[in-house]
């Protein structure tokens, strides 16, 4: 009786806990409908927010809420669709997680309900970030959370993902999944945020975006949040937004920097970088510093030479080429230090919450104003202090100015003192002398930075043409410049622009040069094709140590200066370009031909494979043939409208056309992919129920006591987990033999105690074994 009332206490407790639980939600689901947008709130407390969430925020620290907060909260707790725009170190983060929390719990979301919410950041750091404050925030929930960015285990991450409600990614990562893992389905989500919305939704990743989107439900809520929010009606068409409220917390301001940042350039020219740089380092020991570079070689080379020149204080390196590993912990370490400098690429400018950093410093100008100010929030977060320093050279001034205007950057200009500016040139010449390594680094470096000029959109602001490349590889340590194509190219480009007529020919040339190559890289190419090490002992021959140069490193040296010296000194020269065969080999005696050419040549079968082929015909609806394409005449064609007219009308009729097809091609593309996992799932469970466990059975064995089939079933012994199976087994295993045949020749081993034979069954049996068995228990009886 005890015992009974217990479980009568607990039961009501478990209803009177459930009746609580569905009036909380029901309480927080009206409050939430019946939210005063525009209301002015100030702390976490005084939202509808559940006891769960509320403790995860006390836990935190975070009890006021920021500007961006007060605004977006109320928007998307009602269910909206928001797009944020805010400045740098603002709180954004927790006005899109805490409403994907809520409206989870508010829907009684379970493991067994997949996928609700999807977090979606532009780099591996950024979702890293962002899953630690959901952690500390979402402590108290049940909900299930992952973190999915490349570097990770794939097999891990397929094995776990169809068991969490929500996701961090990355859009390669998950574009992976949704493509290769069966088990993954977004067709309940409830919740998309993309962070960083301008860089998910830019040209870097559209394809992946538009593919990720075509998998998702339209019926969801969509977050996007940025410090500089694209206003593009095309991509908001691509998201499925539903009347989304724009909120722009700083669109007013005077500045859209953070207040507390101070922000200076300089103008220096492209070799004075690396020293300026350097002195700079040497002056400020004391401080928390990032070094904004343009390309992973740039990083390396200045991290590595700077180094080896020990200029007194912690130095770190984070670039896209680092592992998932590496690029983890030196963020870590960089977070934790006092007085430090990280030398990165822009992975580390947009949503990297690093504490305490002092200094902002960009050697290599930002592609534009925006990407400016992402780098820049690197510091002065959140009503703190900051500097930020730019390095600009002379032609990219004017550019920049003007573009940093149109954002309202608050930027001035200071002087470097030469009295306390060193040169390093001589250090770094020393370097790449003593180390082949470093020197090939440099040569990486300088190509990679050219190339990065090269490729920037805006020729106004970067100009590859008026870059002093011999100076800038000077500057290095380098012996000479390396080899840079490209560049060429851009100068015949623009002199055919300022003078078409005269040196189209010129252009043409170089275009042919450029595209074809050398004869003697093509003949190397060749030679490299056939002398590649096949074999596992060739390529142990030919393996070769770091010290020793490699073939790319060889190609960067150029050698254009040698090309006189050696056309001099040549020992062999060609006399005669015509090599055409004499007339009398024309003339050939036809009697000689083997049958086989003889049979070519009569053969009607290979004398139609040169006649040429016949001509396609459409007949109209008067039966007049006509071939399948005809121009038009001039009258015809001029009498249809102008050409800006029928281009625009004919381009109208392929998009409608397009449009109607890839509407049932995205429809058939995924009833595949369905099909595909569902496949895959079969295929999984028939392979679950091959690896069932086997049947033993276990039979007494005596010279006294009968055969019996009770006691063979009491004694049998078996484990699965499917009950067809478990029939199946039964209905077998009353044909298994109890006593093999060396059991029956073999007296002594059946004894005087009662004993026990373990038989394992695998297989069902044959008519022979049956026979046999029958045989067996007539001679026991």
């Amino acid at each position: 009786m005890p015992l009974q009332h217990k479980k009568s206490h607990r039961s009501k407790n478990r209803k009177i806990k459930l009746e609580l639980n569905r009036k909380e939600l029901n309480e927080l689901e009206t409050r939430c409908k019946s939210l005063v947008i525009d209301s002015d709130f100030e702390r976490f407390d005084e939202l509808p927010l559940s006891k769960l969430t509320l403790e995860g925020l006390q836990k935190s620290n975070y009890v006021e809420m920021t500007e961006i907060q007060r605004k977006a909260l109320p928007l998307a707790l009602n269910g909206g669709d928001v797009l944020g725009a805010a400045k740098t170190g603002s709180g954004k983060t927790l006005a899109f997680l805490i409403p994907l929390i809520e409206t989870l719990y508010r829907r009684e979301w379970s493991q067994m309900d997949g996928l609700g919410g999807l977090v979606i950041a532009p780099t591996r750091e950024l979702a890293v970030q962002i899953f630690e404050v959901l952690r500390k925030i979402g402590r108290r929930h049940s909900l299930s959370a992952g973190l999915v960015i490349g570097g990770k285990d794939l097999q891990v991450e397929q094995e776990r993902i169809n068991r969490m409600n929500i996701l961090i990614c990355t859009p390669g990562r998950l574009l992976q999944h949704m493509d290769q893992t069966a088990s993954f389905n977004c067709d309940n989500l409830q919740v998309l945020v993309l962070d960083e919305a301008d860089r998910i939704l830019d040209m870097g990743f559209e394809k992946t975006v538009n593919a990720i989107i075509d998998n998702l439900p339209k019926e969801r809520q969509t977050l996007l949040f940025s410090a500089t929010q694209t206003n593009s009606v095309k991509d908001l068409a691509r998201l499925s937004l539903r009347d989304p409220h724009y909120v722009s917390v700083h669109e007013e301001s005077e500045h859209s920097t953070p207040s507390g940042l101070s922000q200076h350039y300089l103008i220096c020219e492209l070799p004075e970088k690396l020293d300026i740089l350097f002195s700079f380092i040497k002056s400020h020991l004391k401080v928390k510093g990032l070094v904004f570079f343009s390309s992973c070689n740039q990083v390396r080379f200045v991290f590595e030479t700077f180094c080896k020149m020990q200029p007194g204080v912690v130095l770190h390196r984070l670039h896209g080429k680092q592992k998932q590993s590496k690029r983890v912990e030196i963020f870590n370490k960089f977070s934790a230090a006092r007085h430090a400098y990280l030398f990165a690429t822009d992975i580390a400018a947009r949503g990297l919450d690093f504490p305490a950093v002092d200094w902002v410093i960009q050697v290599d100008a930002p592609e534009d104003a925006d990407t400016y100010i992402h780098r820049v929030g690197r510091t002065a977060r959140y009503e703190a202090s900051g500097h930020a320093l730019l390095f600009l050279l002379p032609s990219e001034e004017k550019g920049m100015k003007e573009a940093f205007k149109k954002k309202k950057v608050p930027i001035e200009q200071i002087k470097v003192k030469t009295s306390k500016t060193m040169s390093i040139q001589k250090q770094l010449q020393s370097l790449c002398f003593k180390d082949p390594e470093i020197k090939y680094l440099g040569q990486k470096a300088f190509i990679s930075y050219m190339r990065s000029v090269y490729l920037q959109s805006d020729k106004s602001i970067f100009k590859v043409d008026e870059l002093p490349a011999d100076e800038f590889s000077a500057s290095l340590g380098l012996p000479g410049a390396p080899k840079i194509k490209f560049v060429k190219k851009s100068q015949a480009k623009n002199a055919v622009r300022d003078k078409p007529e005269k040196n189209l020919e010129v252009y043409q040339n170089e275009e042919d040069k450029f595209s074809s190559g050398s004869g003697d890289d093509s003949e190397n190419e060749g030679k490299s094709e056939t002398s590649k090490p096949k074999t596992k002992l060739e390529k142990i021959f030919h393996r070769k140590n770091m010290s020793v140069l490699a073939d790319h490193y060889k190609k960067l040296v150029d050698h254009e200066g040698d090309k006189t010296t050696n056309d001099e000194d040549e020992f062999i020269t060609l006399k005669r370009v015509d090599h055409d065969l004499p007339e009398d080999l024309e003339n050939m005696n036809h009697e000689n031909l083997s049958k086989r050419k003889l049979s070519k040549v009569t053969s009607k079968k290979h004398a139609i494979k040169n006649v040429p082929r016949g001509k396609k015909l459409v007949f109209d609806e008067e039966g007049n043939p006509h071939q399948i394409y005809e121009f038009q005449d001039e009258k015809a064609f001029r009498a249809a409208g102008s050409v800006l007219d029928q281009k625009n009308a004919f381009l109208d009729k392929e998009l409608r056309v397009m449009k109607e097809v890839d509407r049932f091609d995205k429809v058939t593309a995924k009833e595949k992919l369905r099909e595909k996992k569902l496949k895959t799932k079969a295929r999984l469970k028939a392979e679950l129920e091959d690896m069932g466990p086997k049947a033993r059975l276990a039979s007494p064995v005596s010279g006294d006591e009968e055969l019996d089939r009770s006691d063979i079933e009491d004694s049998s012994e078996y484990e699965s987990g499917d009950d067809d199976f478990e029939q199946d087994l039964q209905n077998k295993r009353r044909f298994s033999p109890a006593i093999s045949e060396h059991d029956e020749s073999s007296e002594d081993n059946i004894s005087v105690g009662k004993k026990r034979k373990i038989i394992e069954i695998d297989e069902p049996l044959t008519l022979e074994d049956q026979e046999a068995l029958a045989l067996q228990l007539l001679r026991g009886k």
